[in-house]
C-alpha cells in the first residue's frame, strides 16, 4: 500500500483537529449569544403596562433616548439577584424599560412593591410575544437601545456592579 494513502488521512485529521482547537481556544466567549437584531430597530409592539392593564404602550412610547430594556420575571431567580443593581443604575439616571416576561401581573406588582421599581416603563408581556420578537431565550436578558431605537447590544444573564464596570458601562456611555 502506498505510503501516501496512510499519510493523507492523518494530515487531514490533524488539520481538522487544529481547526477545532483554534475555534475552542481562540478567545471566543461561549456565553456570548449573538443577536440577529443587533444594529436593527427595536421591534414594534402593543402591550399594557404592568401597573395598569388599561394603558397600552408601543415602540414610540419608549424610544427617544438611550436605555436598557430588561427582560425579567418573578419566577426568575437570577432576576432577583440582578434587581438591586438595576435599582442602583436607575437611581444614577440610567433609563431602564422593563419587560415582565411570561409572568403573572399580580405577582409582578407584588415584586415591584417589595423590591422597588427601577423601570420608567414596565411592559407586561404575559405570552412572550415581544420576547419572541427579540429572540429572548429566558430571563434576565438586557438590550442596550440607542436614542434612535436601534439595538446596540444584547446581554444574557444577570448584570452586577463588576460586570457593569468592566464591560457594559462603556457600551452604555457610547450610546449617551
Amino acid at each position: 500500500m502506498p505510503r501516501a494513502l496512510i499519510i493523507v488521512p492523518l494530515v487531514l485529521v490533524g488539520l481538522l483537529f487544529s481547526l477545532f482547537a483554534y475555534a475552542l481556544f481562540a478567545g471566543v466567549d461561549p456565553k456570548h449569544v449573538p443577536s440577529a437584531l443587533t444594529g436593527k430597530e427595536f421591534p414594534s409592539f402593543k402591550l399594557t403596562d404592568v401597573s395598569n392593564e388599561d394603558v397600552f404602550l408601543n415602540r414610540l412610547d419608549v424610544i427617544g433616548e438611550p436605555m436598557l430594556v430588561n427582560v425579567w420575571a418573578t419566577w426568575c431567580g437570577s432576576c432577583k439577584y440582578e434587581h438591586p443593581f438595576l435599582n442602583s443604575l436607575a437611581a444614577s439616571g440610567v433609563k431602564i424599560v422593563g419587560i415582565n416576561y411570561k409572568d403573572d401581573r399580580q405577582l409582578a406588582l407584588t415584586w415591584l412593591a417589595d423590591y422597588a421599581d427601577p423601570y420608567v416603563v414596565d411592559l407586561y408581556d404575559p405570552n412572550g410575544v415581544l420576547g419572541f420578537d427579540l429572540g429572548v431565550t429566558g430571563a434576565p436578558e438586557t438590550f442596550f437601545v440607542n436614542s434612535e431605537g436601534e439595538i446596540v447590544l444584547r446581554f444574557q444573564g444577570p448584570i452586577n456592579d463588576q460586570l457593569w464596570r468592566d464591560k457594559l458601562k462603556v457600551v452604555y456611555d457610547e450610546m449617551v
